[in-house]
C-alpha cells in the first residue's frame, strides 16, 4: 500500500527534534532508519501528519566507555553496535544479539534507538535490554530523564516515551561474567517465534523473553530459581510462567511455552549455569 500524505521535516540536532515534537505533538512521528516505521506507514497502521527525520543528528551516533556502563547513542546503527570492540568486551550479549537482527540491509540502516522506541515484543533488542538492565535516556522540552528498562515497555508498541520526547541514549551496565542468546525462527531474517536473552553479573542473572507477551518479558520465576541455587534445567522449567504468548500461524501458545523452556535452558547453559 501507499502511505497517507505527510510533511517531512529534517532536523540536524536533538534539540531541533524535540522542538519539532513539541510543536506538532501527537501528529508527529520520529523517523530514523525507517525499518520499523515505514512498514506501519505502508499498511496505514500509522498516519502521522509530520515525520521528524533525525537521520542527520550525528551527535546521537556513538558508543562510549562511561565507567560502570557503556553509553550508546540512539542513532547508532545496528551494524556499528554489532562490530563495536567496546561492546564486544563489556556487553557481549548486546553485540552478539544485534548481529541477529533482520538481515544485512536492516542492520546497516536500522538504529538501536529506533528498535527500542518501537517496542515490538517480537524484536530481539527489547528483551536484550531487559536482561542487561539497561537505562533509557529520554530528552524532552524540560531536559533529560533516565528511565529504567523495566519501566520503559508499557504495552504492545507502547513505551514510556511521551509525544514530545526523543530517545537519545541507552546505558548498558558492563557485563562479562557470562551470557547466552537463543532465537528460534523459520528463516534467518525472520522475527523470532520465541527468543531468550541471559546475562550474568556476579551472583545476579537477568533473563528475558522475546515474543512471549505484549512486551518483552522478564522471566522472573527463572531468575528467582537461579537465585535459589537451581541449575539450568530446573531453573528453565517455569520460564513460561506469567507470560502471554500469541497463537498464530507460526506457532500455538503452548508451542511457544515449550520453546521458551527449551531456549531458556540452552541460554542458561551457555551463560555458565
Amino acid at each position: 500500500m501507499i502511505p497517507a500524505a505527510f510533511d517531512h521535516l529534517r532536523v540536524d540536532t536533538a534539540d531541533e527534534a524535540v522542538a519539532a515534537l513539541v510543536e506538532h505533538g501527537d501528529e508527529a512521528k520520529v523517523l530514523a532508519g525507517g525499518d520499523s516505521l515505514i512498514p506501519l506507514l505502508k499498511l496505514r497502521l500509522a498516519a502521522p501528519a509530520v515525520l521528524v527525520d533525525v537521520e542527520r543528528v550525528s551527535e546521537l551516533d556513538y558508543v562510549r566507555d562511561a565507567g560502570d556502563h557503556v553509553a550508546i547513542g540512539a542513532l547508532t546503527r545496528h551494524r556499528d553496535v554489532e562490530r563495536s570492540p567496546l561492546l564486544a568486551a563489556h556487553a557481549p550479549l548486546l553485540a552478539h544479539a544485534t548481529g541477529h537482527v533482520g538481515d544485512p540491509q536492516v542492520r546497516n540502516r536500522g538504529t538501536i534507538g529506533g528498535s527500542l522506541a518501537h517496542g515490538d515484543p517480537a524484536a530481539d533488542l527489547p528483551a536484550v535490554a531487559l536482561a542487561l538492565g539497561a537505562t533509557m535516556v529520554l530528552q524532552g522540552p524540560d531536559g533529560r530523564r533516565d528511565v529504567p528498562v523495566d519501566e520503559f515497555f508499557l504495552g504492545f508498541l507502547e513505551t514510556a516515551l511521551r509525544p514530545d520526547e526523543l530517545l537519545v541514549e541507552i546505558r548498558v551496565p558492563r557485563s562479562t561474567d557470562g551470557w547466552g542468546f537463543q532465537k528460534f525462527r523459520r528463516r534467518a531474517q525472520d522475527w523470532a517465534v520465541v527468543g531468550c536473552a541471559v546475562t550474568r553479573r556476579g551472583d545476579s542473572t537477568g533473563v528475558a523473553l522475546v515474543n512471549m507477551g505484549s512486551t518483552a518479558v522478564r522471566a522472573t520465576e527463572v531468575e528467582r530459581a537461579l537465585a535459589g541455587g537451581a541449575g539450568a534445567g530446573p531453573a528453565a522449567a517455569p520460564a513460561a510462567q506469567g507470560t502471554g504468548p500469541p497463537s498464530d500461524l507460526h506457532g500455538s501458545e503452548e508451542y511457544r511455552r515449550h520453546l521458551a523452556r527449551v531456549l531458556v535452558r540452552r541460554a542458561l547453559e551457555a551463560a555458565g549455569h
